[in-house]
């Protein structure tokens, strides 16, 4: 643990990309199996300790100090994790001291029922140094945030072992940790990993924002950007997977996109919800529902009957990267288009139609299509050179992605709350809201984004300059302070009192010259519901 540890440490307080890579790949050179493999898991978000929870935290912590001196602590520092492992008092009798690895807390932590779990864990932390509490705990909760992407970590890899970090993305889901076949091939002592006959998931080909930038429609295919998910579906060997940008396994939120897909290959594609009001019906392009509706199934572990038919998924279809065995991706967009066409024809209609291509004579035509797209489901524009390859990541020149213009409003400041990691130390985290017709003010969204280090540091003095009552880690405030808040679009909420949600919102400026009073009412923001 102690190498791993110090590797946390490290990287936390290192921000440079370069020294991050070079940090891990350090370690893992130096790191025997399987250390490494349980390190790279937790790394990447592929650990899963379920015996081990927050609250099971929170409770042997407060078994042992006093949980008033705990609760004001982890308000301050804005990390249980950095506030047990700080304030974990020393165990009453010797202890056990030999040295624990990362393998032996895995294998102890990863076997445990949850009733065995607190004395097993307290055990641990009794034989570790504060450091290594921290590292202990946050590769338990699976929740590190010591800004190492997934990735960052597989880049690293490559890095330390002479590899193409593509090779290693296009075989990572169909290993397990603690990927000793893949140190194998990094180390050359073992064959290079294959993704036949597992669905595996490849990296997404990415896009560039616009900008400033005009582009030639004759070099240049413009599809509209949906407000869904990103999906990779992928079909070998009888077994169908999902995977979202990030590569995370999504089939069993969506069983019946799964089942639907009988194409063997893999297609990348926008996860909707069918909305028959929204922007006409599946054949023409439209038929998609606001994000909002999506929100209904992600992250679920079963769906149930009643919300498959209430929130009925399908998939846009955008790319193909495989036909059958056939790899696709060295093709220009433009054979890629025609092969999809194929594929996608006898797939089930109601589970997948194709991005349709926007006609237009010129960019100045299609600017003012773009102008005038307020449908829920749509972002804005993506223009695709038609001569380019599927290629990993974000290429140049190659796609742009052109997003609508925000929607704004001037929100009144209602509530704080600590921000996390670097930010722990800062108000940073704000919920705003608008005022009804009767000169209520309600709650419409909360943000956290858009502002500057002096913004930041501004708005902490602000909240606790002007503190009205205090609820933990969170700070009502007096309701003074217009922010103006850019968002996407807004949505009905029967979650919220307001009855209107937000889609990312973020914080466009500070209003110092406009007066509470004369911030946007409730009604403003229900005229531009979607």
């Amino acid at each position: 643990m102690q190498a791993f540890a110090a590797l946390l440490d490290s990287l936390i307080y290192t921000r440079s990309r370069n020294a991050k890579l070079r940090l891990i790949a350090d370690y893992l050179r130096a790191t025997p199996d399987p250390d490494r493999g349980w390190a790279m898991a937790a790394l990447t978000g592929d650990l899963d300790l379920p015996a081990v929870k927050p609250a099971l935290i929170r409770a042997l912590i407060e078994a042992r100090i006093d949980p008033v001196l705990f609760r004001m602590s982890r308000d301050y520092v804005g990390d249980t994790a950095e506030t047990v492992s700080l304030l974990w008092p020393e165990p009453d009798r010797p202890v056990e001291n030999a040295p624990l690895s990362v393998a032996d807390v895995v294998d102890r932590l990863m076997h445990l029922s949850r009733s065995d779990a607190p004395a097993a864990l307290a055990g641990m932390l009794d034989r570790l140094n504060a450091e290594e509490r921290f590292a202990l705990l946050k590769m338990a909760t699976g929740s590190l945030r010591i800004g190492v992407s997934a990735r960052l970590a597989k880049t690293a890899l490559a890095d330390a072992f002479g590899l193409d970090v593509d090779a290693v993305e296009e075989v990572w889901h169909g290993l397990v940790p603690p990927y000793a076949a893949l140190f194998a091939w990094a180390e050359g002592t073992g064959a290079q990993p294959t993704p036949a006959d597992v669905p595996v998931f490849r990296p997404f080909m990415l896009a560039h924002p616009l900008e400033d930038l005009r582009v030639d429609l004759k070099d240049y295919a413009a599809e509209w950007k949906w407000d869904g998910i990103r999906v990779q579906i992928v079909h070998v060997a009888g077994a169908t997977r999902l995977y979202s940008r990030t590569g995370d396994d999504v089939t069993g939120s969506f069983p019946d996109v799964a089942a639907a897909f009988t194409g063997i290959g893999a297609v990348d594609g926008e996860l909707l919800v069918k909305g028959e009001h929204q922007g006409g019906t599946l054949e023409d392009g439209g038929g998609a529902a606001s994000f909002n509706a999506l929100q209904q199934r992600l992250g679920r572990k079963t769906v149930s009957g009643k919300m498959l038919e209430e929130y009925p998924a399908f998939v846009r279809l955008y790319d193909i990267l495989f036909d059958g065995n056939e790899d696709l991706r060295p093709l220009p967009w433009t054979e890629r288009r025609r092969r999809l066409e194929a594929f996608a024809a006898p797939l089930d209609p109601d589970r997948f139609d194709l991005s349709q291509v926007i006609e237009a004579a010129d960019f100045t035509a299609l600017e003012a299509m773009r102008a005038t797209a307020r449908d829920a489901a749509i972002e804005g524009m993506m223009l695709k050179r038609r001569d380019s390859p599927y290629v990993t990541g974000r290429r140049t020149g190659l796609w742009y992605k052109w997003k609508r213009d925000p929607l704004t409003a001037d929100c009144v400041m209602m509530y704080a709350q600590r921000g996390s990691g670097r930010r722990s130390s800062y108000y940073s985290d704000y919920t705003f809201g608008c005022w009804t017709e009767e000169g209520e003010l309600l709650p419409v969204g909360k943000a956290y984004s858009g502002i500057t280090d002096e913004e930041l540091r501004e708005l902490d003095r602000f909240v606790r300059g002007h503190t009205v009552h205090r609820f933990g880690p969170v700070r009502e405030v007096e309701k003074t302070l217009v922010l103006e808040i850019a968002f996407d679009s807004i949505h009905e909420s029967k979650r919220h009192k307001s009855g209107i949600a937000m889609r990312f919102p973020r914080i466009a400026r500070i209003r110092l010259d406009k007066p509470a009073a004369e911030a946007d009412r409730i009604e403003a923001l229900r005229r531009m519901v979607t």
